[in-house]
């Protein structure tokens, strides 16, 4: 079978590359490993928890993919085949906005970090960003469960290829915003004339870190909004039907170059360049333009019932937040913000 030849029945058009699958389910396995390990090392789950979360997701959803290219014909007597399908669907596409809110949970500390030189108050941009992306996983989940059914009749498909492209293209203005924040608290730094230290070195560090794993994101969010944009409606029984699909759908290469490589990529990138080893344990501790890190009123003890906690951290930190006294970082007000 030559590629890009759909095959009757198929649940993913084509017949499935077999070794691909094992390659990132292991790889992602061991990304998860060294995530995990990071976040116990140094202290850091809160800050950069959604990596290991993404990492364990995606090895799930390749190990699925694994079981689905030797079982990919729709059977009319077991659901099985589909059902595994789908959820190796969702596993996979539902991890690039969570990796871009840990971009944005990466900056907002950052902020904290220098906050004379912020944009946005930091204990905003999770919270914002947060609420955006409770919206676009809940766009993309739908969306990805309704339009990676095929036996769904083709209005349901329709529509959970609109509700994907909205969360794309949510997706792509966050970005957006993300660029111009980050653009915004660089040109700050830079400007505010703050002596050259390792310190400053870090932050110079994980900026250039968020700007290359943005870069990778929205590489991978223009593919998929490409692809969407294209024939999507599989028909399963029509061989005419599934040759005008879109090429991003009929070949497989596309999927393990934009989607699977650029997001291992990514994993590996905050592997490399992890967070907790560059920030202070604590968001009391910011950086003074002398180069030197002060330490601010620590934040009080967090009395909130294990239900709040909860809610707060499903949430991604928009519902049942922490009170924070305003009074954080008094020391500071000896400082202009640069412009």
């Amino acid at each position: 079978m030559a590629a890009g030849d759909p095959i009757l029945y198929s649940l993913f058009v084509y017949e499935p590359n077999k070794g691909a699958p094992v390659f990132f389910a292991i790889a992602f396995a061991i990304s998860a490993a060294f995530h995990i390990w990071q976040c116990f090392r140094y202290k850091s789950f809160e800050l950069i928890g959604l990596h290991p979360l993404c990492a364990v997701l995606f090895t799930a959803g390749y190990a699925l993919r694994e079981y689905g290219a030797y079982n990919y014909m729709y059977s009319f007597t077991t659901k099985v085949p589909l059902f595994v399908f789908i959820f190796s669907q969702v596993f996979i596409f539902i991890c690039p906005p969570l990796l871009e809110l840990a971009n944005y949970h990466v900056l907002g500390r950052i902020f904290y970090y220098v906050p004379y030189c912020a944009p946005l108050a930091p204990a905003k941009v999770l919270t914002t960003f947060g609420g955006l992306m409770v919206l676009v996983e809940a766009l993309n989940s739908v969306g990805v469960a309704l339009s990676a059914n095929p036996s769904g009749n083709p209005k349901t498909q329709t529509l959970g290829n609109d509700l994907t492209l909205a969360a794309l293209a949510i997706q792509l203005v966050v970005i957006m915003i993300f660029i111009c924040l980050a653009g915004l608290f660089h040109r700050r730094c830079t400007k505010a004339n703050i002596v050259a230290s390792v310190h400053t070195k870090a932050i110079r560090t994980l900026l250039i870190t968020l700007y290359a794993s943005m870069a990778l994101i929205l590489v991978r969010c223009i593919y998929r909004l490409v692809e969407h944009t294209g024939n999507t409606n599989v028909k399963l029984s029509d061989i005419e039907s599934l040759r005008s699909l879109s090429p991003i759908l009929r070949y497989e290469a596309f999927f393990y170059i934009f989607e699977a490589t650029l997001m291992l990529i990514n994993s590996v990138l905050w592997n490399v360049w992890n967070p907790g080893r560059f920030l202070p344990k604590g968001r009391h501790i910011y950086l003074a333009r002398e180069g030197t890190e002060v330490e601010g009123e620590k934040e009080a003890s967090d009395r909130r019932p294990l239900l709040a906690k909860t809610a707060n951290l499903l949430t991604f930190g928009v519902l049942f937040r922490k009170k924070k006294p305003d009074h954080q970082f008094q020391e500071l007000g000896e400082y202009p913000r640069s412009r």
